[in-house]
């Protein structure tokens, strides 16, 4: 592959009714090799996703336990989510901020911000991850660095979950103090992403599928990936991002990273899942990518409820929210018409410290410094 070939280039040579098919015909011998397998492959996680692995999930859940352990040891990073905006451009089916959706619309101004932020500092965070809908006209990227640069004397680490942007934008946000890019393919699947994004720029699967390369490409030091559960066949979900996480960690080695397991919420529009994913197979999909990654973190929001939350924590997650409000100026003032979706695990970040204290674990509010 050359400079210039990107992960969509990569993708051509697989399918996904091929990759659906062989999941599906995996037996618990490939369970077995892929278990004993200690260097995994993208072949491994195929047979570690499959249903022939549900007899194994015992087996799966000690050893990735094991391995958060041996790596992360007993803490998970706190964040907060600041939604700046929900304005959108684009339909997508299965968002609160559809452009479609009869909702009242706001843009964080730099003094609403301030609030929001004295707000958040009486929380103690400082991991702090940027939100916004795609609305270019109110919300482009010399506003986004406006943010950064009125945040960062607060924040060891700013992470950003907005549009696709260029690679000189990216470049600049990361000369402001952004240190963490988060963006979701949704699905893989090409050929049904339109039904799901039926206007917008996000309708445009290869532009929005090539944008970890453009992340890669100015340097940041982080960049979070995933697939919206819910949309499509998990299992066929989670290869492809598997699969996109070890061409990244190839060409951009340099680079952190990490995988979050968005499961589909109520939201304004009602959109029901094609495909929903169990809470039994929410635990084998976070074993499987533990098993395939030792080093990578997993991210677990308040879209799920407080005894899920607690039941995985020992599985493989590493960074969690808490105390989330998916608003635009939710935490100095309350409007829950503005929403993204209803959240799942209402508890404070104080009772939520708490909970992980009592459980053995660290509750870190502080990552790395921007510098770093």
């Amino acid at each position: 592959m050359t400079s210039t070939e990107t992960f969509y280039h990569y993708i051509q040579s697989y399918n996904w009714d091929d990759i659906s098919r062989q999941i599906q015909s995996q037996t618990k011998r490939d369970v077995e090799l892929a278990l004993a397998n200690p260097k995994r492959t993208i072949t491994d996680f195929m047979a570690l996703v499959s249903p022939a692995a549900t007899s194994y999930l015992e087996q799966m859940a000690q050893e990735a336990h094991h391995l958060t352990l041996e790596r992360f040891g007993n803490v998970i990073q706190l964040y907060i989510p600041l939604y700046l905006s929900n304005y959108c451009h684009n339909a997508c089916a299965y968002c609160g901020f559809n452009a479609k959706n009869d909702i009242h619309r706001k843009v964080l101004s730099l003094s609403e911000i301030d609030k929001e932020i004295a707000a958040i500092g009486k929380l103690g965070y400082k991991h702090i991850l940027l939100v916004s809908g795609d609305f270019p006209k109110k919300t482009d990227a010399n506003y986004y660095t406006k943010v950064a640069e009125r945040i960062r004397p607060y924040f060891s680490q700013i992470a950003l979950e907005v549009q696709p942007l260029e690679t000189e934008e990216y470049a600049r946000l990361h000369q402001t103090g952004v240190g963490f890019i988060c963006i979701y393919q949704e699905t893989y699947n090409e050929k049904n992403y339109r039904n799901y994004h039926l206007a917008g720029k996000k309708a445009d699967y290869r532009y929005r599928l090539e944008t970890p390369d453009r992340i890669g490409s100015a340097n940041i030091q982080k960049i979070g990936i995933g697939g919206l559960l819910g949309l499509e066949d998990w299992r066929t979900e989670s290869f492809f991002v598997a699969l996109h996480l070890k061409y990244l960690e190839k060409k951009y080695w340099r680079t952190k990273y990490s995988i979050s397991l968005p499961r589909l919420r109520p939201a304004a529009g009602a959109f029901t899942p094609k495909s929903p994913i169990s809470d039994r197979e929410m635990v084998q999909l976070i074993c499987a990518y533990r098993l395939l990654d030792k080093e990578i973190d997993i991210s677990l929001s308040t879209r799920e409820s407080q005894a899920f939350r607690d039941n995985v924590l020992p599985l493989g997650i590493t960074s969690m929210s808490a105390g989330s409000s998916t608003e635009p100026g939710g935490y100095a003032t309350n409007n829950s018409e503005l929403e993204q979706f209803s959240i799942n695990d209402n508890r404070t970040p104080e009772e939520f410290a708490k909970s992980l204290k009592e459980k053995g674990y660290e509750a870190v509010w502080k990552d790395w410094d921007s510098w770093m």
